[in-house]
């Protein structure tokens, strides 16, 4: 590496996603807290916008239950659930109509068999041996080739494939959470749930959650760069 004045200048990487992350979460939480406070004029809770959403689509083997936490929303395809955090299960706010319904948007691709989907499932389990393995494959390896064991190399190598996988689900995730995001809008729209400008609201607070996703996914390409660099030139000693 070359530091700059004593310093590894790839520290700037991870300041910069992490400044990319942090901001993304702020931006959500502030427009969160902004449309949270704002209620719909229908009056349906987070619950009801839920159901009417999953009937309206045919889907009659997903149910909606409640979980504890802030911001826990999510749709579980194995157990057919969708789950709403608290504050939006009993909430009759915009955010609380456009968090619920971007979970049935999920719900709407599992009935639909959406492909991009269906490969983020499939690829759960290899993006969890990739960001639980990498770190480790990388710092051993690191530690035996100062050694000068041969083995080192190829550990650092294998770290850094691992390590690619867990990026790649975050890459994944992208689309998926984007067309979740478009079709609660065209539910709400469709089914009369929100007028056009609580539609805009919605859609506010659904942008500003998507950042969160794309934030994410910068930041492990970021991270995965700046680990390039540090450990991707080595060879056999």
């Amino acid at each position: 590496m070359y530091p700059y004045y004593g310093l590894d200048w790839t520290y700037l990487l991870v300041l910069l996603g992490l400044a990319l992350t942090l901001g993304a979460q702020g931006y959500l939480k502030m427009m969160f807290a902004r449309y949270s406070k704002v209620q719909s004029g229908t009056g349906l809770t987070g619950r009801e916008v839920a159901e009417r959403i999953l009937r309206s689509n045919g889907i009659y083997d997903v149910t909606v239950h409640p979980v504890a936490g802030q911001l826990t929303d999510h749709y579980d395809p194995a157990k057919k659930t969708v789950n709403l955090s608290e504050v939006i299960y009993n909430s009759t706010s915009i955010a609380a109509v456009g968090v619920a319904a971007h979970e049935c948007g999920h719900a709407i691709q599992d009935d639909l068999s959406y492909a991009p989907l269906r490969f983020r499932h499939a690829f759960v389990p290899l993006a969890n041996i990739g960001s639980k393995l990498s770190m480790p494959m990388i710092i051993i390896g690191v530690m035996l080739g100062e050694s000068r064991n041969l083995l080192g190399p190829q550990l650092i190598n294998l770290g850094l494939l691992a390590f690619s996988l867990a990026v790649i689900f975050q890459l994944i995730t992208l689309p998926v959470e984007f067309n979740a995001s478009r079709r609660a809008l065209i539910q709400l729209r469709e089914l009369n749930i929100l007028p056009p400008r609580e539609e805009s609201q919605a859609r506010s607070v659904l942008i500003a959650a998507a950042l969160t996703y794309v934030a994410g996914a910068a930041s492990s390409v970021i991270q995965l760069l700046r680990l390039w660099i540090l450990f991707g030139g080595r060879k056999r000693k």
